[in-house]
């Protein structure tokens, strides 16, 4: 288990239109201490952030999804929340080169749930000088999605943590 920084009261935008990815990364991210707010698509994230009257920190999005992709959400959110953080994810070689090549950063699919919260505290913390890295997480029981020939979930396979 990963267990919650200290004093962690980011807030993160998850954006991603595979709904049981969207539900395991909004699970991972709140059991780490996160405030995490999901949509499944481009256009539900723009109303939700419309409607959001805190900060948001961090944008967490995929980068292919119908509509709207998540390197044009990013560029839309940035222009009305230029200090909040983007790390773009995507299972597609080309997603790297997407992100980076404007600055942001990147996560590669599949992605463990230690490395996914390492990421962002990382960021979190280089970027608005936050203290949600002060914690390092357990050891834990590693997992990550396995998907079929049609992008469908197969089901969570055990990796073991040989650290």
């Amino acid at each position: 288990m990963i267990r919650p920084a200290q004093d962690n009261s980011e807030t993160i935008l998850l954006v991603e239109d595979h709904l049981v990815l969207l539900e395991l990364i909004k699970h991972i991210l709140g059991n780490a201490g996160f405030t995490v707010i999901p949509a499944c698509n481009a256009k539900e994230a723009l109303l939700l952030e419309a409607g959001h009257p805190g900060t948001i920190d961090l944008l967490l999005s995929d980068v292919r999804m119908r509509g709207l992709s998540g390197p044009d959400l990013a560029t839309r959110l940035k222009e009305k929340r230029p200090k909040m953080c983007v790390v773009l994810m995507s299972g597609y070689p080309d997603g790297a080169s997407l992100a980076l090549d404007r600055g942001w950063h990147y996560i590669q699919k599949p992605f463990m749930a230690p490395a996914l919260v390492n990421t962002i505290r990382g960021i979190l913390r280089a970027e608005h000088g936050s203290a949600v890295g002060a914690t390092r997480p357990e050891a834990p029981a590693m997992r990550y999605l396995r998907a079929d020939a049609n992008d469908r979930v197969d089901k969570l396979v055990p990796i073991p943590d040989y650290s």
